[in-house]
């Protein structure tokens, strides 16, 4: 390694971004080159969330080799990066100044838009955007067979409603097995956006139908494995935008109504690992620890960012919009003021919390705004519900399994939590005795993301098996 140190730095290398010359830039764009390097030559360890070069991503076909390892431990870290950035936030990412891409209008044709603003990876093409609308296959999956198996198509249907068991079983192809990914989320209009791979898919609940996918477009001469795969999105809370990360760092906002892509917003310098929007304001984490606010109507959208010590891997407001929680790969879960408008990476948290593993399954209690769950992992498995304001565990109860995934259940006033190994279960709790209400069994591998449809009626499930579940609540 120190063989490699001295012959990068003996080198002089052109920095892509104006302003960007300093030392500090430079040093990281060597740290971040070689790291993806030698995930290039190495491939990935269980959930990791760097780029592979095109060698492989994990697949659902590696889980029961994966089981065997901490799935939700925590990466390595990258402490040099975090030297290198903190106190400079500013310099470092108002230099990747947004960039508003070029919309299209036509309706029924595709739609291409090119991310100008935010330079990709050294010797990368730039990346365009295609909407297509769906088309629809004749025949279904079974007669098809899984070879041909395609984003939504039906696998199985219930003709009745059964206890324990899901409405419709479809096909998820390409999902990514990846613990610390949150790539399933339900709009207020009760539109389904699931991420498979480099791309988006729209599925609207109410019609049952798939609307149409957002894909990335391969310039000449770009090699397929360049394609930036999908690490989060979320729904703004009017089901109007939906907001995407890459696995480079990458953030962009769609319109889905007009079919266009608004803009990119600064990008993060790594892995972007989930959203949070407050009614206009979009709040992103990524593996470095970095949480960054952005204001899309701003000239400037960057309005206020944060740095902890630890990855994050899930990121939530509260119902008052008055805090906002991250869970960390160390298994810290931090609660922030909304007083955000700092760019130095000195603002402390008002709590903190801990537990064993890493916290990636959270959520806010709909009904009791001070009220948090989290899920603990692989090496836990406690369903804990906590008090933000004292930071003390009111109760917890053990799962004997990993919790990869959470949702709220207003109606029924219920805790919904996607499990892994050893079953793969979804399993519903009581509020607040944490008392098993029901399990549900259909996947064959662990249960990465949860979604509930706007009137907390339905489930929506997507597992490592590539599958995606509706499920009667």
């Amino acid at each position: 390694m120190s063989g490699t140190m001295r012959g990068s730095v003996g080198q002089r290398r052109h920095c892509p971004f104006t302003g960007q010359n300093d030392a500090h830039h430079v040093s990281y764009k060597r740290f971040r080159r070689r790291i993806i390097q030698r995930g290039s030559r190495e491939g990935p360890a269980a959930s990791t969330p760097l780029t592979t070069g095109g060698k492989y991503e994990p697949g659902f076909e590696f889980d029961t080799i994966c089981q065997r390892l901490e799935l939700d431990s925590p990466p390595r870290h990258h402490e040099p990066a975090q030297r290198v950035l903190r106190g400079n936030i500013r310099e470092t990412v108002l230099a990747r100044s947004v960039s508003h891409c070029r919309a299209v209008t036509p309706p029924n044709t595709p739609h291409t838009i090119a991310a100008r603003g935010r330079a990709a990876a050294e010797n990368a093409p730039e990346q365009g955007w295609v909407w297509r609308a769906a088309v629809q296959e004749q025949g279904n999956a079974q007669q098809a067979g899984f070879a041909s198996l395609q984003p939504f198509a039906v696998l199985e249907k219930a003709t009745v409603s059964l206890p324990g068991k899901s409405v419709m079983k479809m096909g998820a192809p390409s999902l990514l097995n990846d613990y610390y990914t949150n790539l399933l989320d339900c709009s207020c209009n009760g539109m389904i956006a699931l991420a498979l791979g480099s791309s988006v898919y729209l599925w609207n609940s109410e019609t049952r139908a798939l609307v149409g996918y957002l894909n990335p477009s391969l310039q000449p001469g770009q090699p397929h494995h360049q394609m930036q795969s999908i690490s989060s999105l979320c729904w703004s809370r009017d089901g109007r935008v939906l907001s995407t990360g890459s696995r480079r760092g990458e953030i962009q906002l769609w319109d889905v109504e007009r079919k266009q892509n608004m803009m990119c917003l600064p990008s993060h310098l790594s892995v972007v690992r989930a959203f949070s929007w407050k009614q206009q304001l979009l709040s992103s984490g990524c593996m470095l620890g970095h949480i960054h606010h952005s204001d899309p109507r701003a000239p400037m959208p960057l309005v206020g960012a944060v740095i902890q010590k630890e990855g994050i891997c899930s990121l939530q407001w509260s119902p008052g919009d008055n805090w906002l929680a991250s869970g960390s790969t160390d298994g810290l879960l931090h609660i922030w003021d909304s007083d955000f408008a700092v760019l130095t990476g000195s603002h402390q948290p008002i709590t903190t919390m801990k537990q064993p593993g890493a916290i990636k399954a959270m959520g806010w209690c709909p009904w009791q705004r001070k009220t948090i769950a989290t899920g603990g992992g692989w090496t836990d498995g406690k369903l804990r519900i906590w008090d933000a304001q004292s930071g003390t565990c009111l109760t917890s109860t053990n799962t004997n399994s990993q919790i990869c995934s959470l949702q709220w259940a207003e109606k029924k006033r219920y805790l919904v939590t996607g499990h892994g190994p050893p079953h793969h279960q979804i399993r519903m709790w009581e509020f607040p005795s944490l008392s098993l209400k029901d399990q549900l069994i259909g996947h064959s591998h662990r249960v990465l993301h949860l979604a509930l449809n706007p009137d907390s009626t339905q489930i929506f499930s997507a597992g490592a098996d590539q599958r995606f579940h509706i499920w009667d609540l």
